[in-house]
């Protein structure tokens, strides 16, 4: 990593850390309106914990260590620099945050990146369309176009990996799944429990238990009316989204398999398949992108259309859409072979 970058990233790390104890101390004070709009202005989901009174405490113990600093006749430094006198104290904003509308375009650059060794681990019969991690990381799972699931050990790939590796062969696929009659188009796991999920153009979502060793058939099956090309876990595990042929997203309670759609999608004005639905981290909203060009951001809550940013690729698909982890900006990319960066907020278009 650039060594100019890093202080950089850890002072938005702070700034995070700083807006969730302002939400936790407004909360914690029965502020809930405050918190509940300093929440939403700063992304910062609103059931972040932290100790009783640990911003007071902060903020007195850097107030000390200024006064002691002015006292000794030295300029204060740190987050602390530039504070007016105590009583009236404030911790400003770091200067030097990231700020992606100023970035430069790094055209033409050469970067030197670590080699990499290719090892064969296992193969579909046809084209392998989908990847995806556990929550946990323990997990690889692959769909492809031969309508199979394998699943991945993590721990024996890199045992398989080794070179001195003298325990006989490993294999890493530990369960293999054959359930659907077309192609599988995405995968996701359930956030706790063993459960892994996938979405087929058979136009179904099917639901496989891979904590049983023989199980090679789905346990539970959504029958949905389009092609499913994209599926998403709530964090809650509740609730999962399937982007469809269909313009809008259907939202499914896992319970029940009750199908909810938008109230407003007569407003919407969307006609065009959706290539890729995803949650944020904490379920607050989902974003989706569509074959239209389009990408749109969704309250999770009420499932309505709150940011549309449409021609976000011009007339050419855009595949893929999801969050950065503090859900301030939404990363596209799309068939004009760009990569784009948008603030969630303003809709703006920041990195291209």
């Amino acid at each position: 990593m650039d060594a100019n970058l890093e202080p950089i990233l850890q002072e938005g790390k702070l700034i995070r850390q700083v807006n969730a104890l302002i939400v936790a101390h407004l909360r914690d004070n029965s502020l809930n309106q405050a918190a509940s709009a300093v929440a939403l202005a700063t992304m910062t989901p609103l059931n972040t914990e932290a100790p009783p009174n640990r911003l007071l405490e902060l903020v007195a113990k850097g107030l000390s260590v200024e006064r002691d600093e002015v006292a000794k006749g030295t300029p204060a430094s740190g987050l602390f620099a530039g504070a007016v006198a105590a009583g009236h104290a404030s911790v400003p904003v770091p200067t030097n945050v990231i700020d992606f509308s100023e970035t430069q375009d790094m055209k033409g650059s050469s970067k030197s990146f670590p080699k990499h060794e290719s090892r064969h681990v296992s193969e579909h019969k046809n084209v392998a369309r989908c990847a995806r991690f556990s929550p946990d990381g323990r997990f690889i799972a692959t769909g492809s176009t031969d309508t199979s699931i394998k699943l991945f050990e993590v721990l024996k790939i890199k045992q398989m990996m080794l070179a001195d590796a003298r325990d006989g062969p490993v294999r890493p696929v530990i369960r293999t799944f054959y359930d659907h009659s077309q192609p599988i188009n995405d995968l996701d796991f359930h956030p706790q429990s063993p459960i892994l999920i996938s979405g087929a153009k058979d136009c179904t979502i099917k639901f496989f238990d891979y904590s049983k060793s023989v199980a090679r058939r789905a346990y539970r099956v959504i029958q949905d009316t389009h092609n499913v090309r994209s599926v998403s876990f709530h964090p809650s595990g509740e609730f999962l989204l399937a982007g469809t042929d269909h313009p809008i997203p259907h939202l499914y309670d896992v319970n029940t398999f009750q199908c909810y759609l938008s109230a407003n999608a007569q407003e919407l004005n969307a006609k065009a398949a959706i290539n890729q639905v995803r949650y944020s981290c904490t379920g607050g909203v989902y974003v989706t992108a569509s074959k239209d060009g389009s990408i749109r951001i969704w309250d999770g809550a009420t499932a309505q259309c709150v940011r549309p940013i449409i021609g976000a690729h011009g007339l050419n698909e855009a595949t893929s859409a999801c969050f950065t982890k503090d859900q301030r900006f939404v990363l596209s990319c799309g068939k004009d072979s760009t990569v784009k960066l948008w603030e969630v907020g303003t809709g703006r278009l920041v990195k291209q």
